[in-house]
């Protein structure tokens, strides 16, 4: 298949494919004569693996390690699971930070009245340090 039809089956767009090849996260396609790359089925099962790995939060680093440990022939599933397990790890810090912003966020904008002189506004005087 072309590289047309390589994104059309992955919902992922060429410039993308294009430079996932550039990161070494695909192989090199083979081309043909008149130099058009030529994809196989495992290239679609490859582009997948990535675009879901990307949904999930992994890096391009950390997507070329999982796919450097899922294709090893004698490999064990626990470096995967550590990697997902970190990933995780990772969500949930994030998650909690996020947590505490929108906290502090609801507290700044129930605080405001939404009408007045500036200079009463809880918001500003909570971002100038205030309050």
């Amino acid at each position: 298949m072309n590289i047309g039809q390589l994104s059309r089956r992955t919902g992922v767009p060429i410039d993308t494919v294009r430079y996932y090849e550039k990161q070494r996260l695909l192989p090199p396609p083979t081309r043909s004569a008149s130099g058009y790359r030529h994809y196989e089925a495992d290239d679609v099962l490859r582009l997948n693996f990535i675009r879901r790995a990307k949904v999930l939060g992994f890096t391009l680093d950390e997507i070329r390690d999982l796919l450097a440990l899922s294709s090893a022939r004698d490999g064990d599933m626990a470096a995967i699971r550590a990697a997902a397990a970190d990933k995780l790890a990772d969500v949930e810090r994030r998650l909690a930070e996020l947590t505490r912003m929108r906290d502090g966020l609801r507290t700044l904008v129930e605080a405001c009245p939404g009408h007045g002189a500036l200079d009463q506004c809880p918001i500003v005087g909570a971002l100038g340090g205030e309050a």
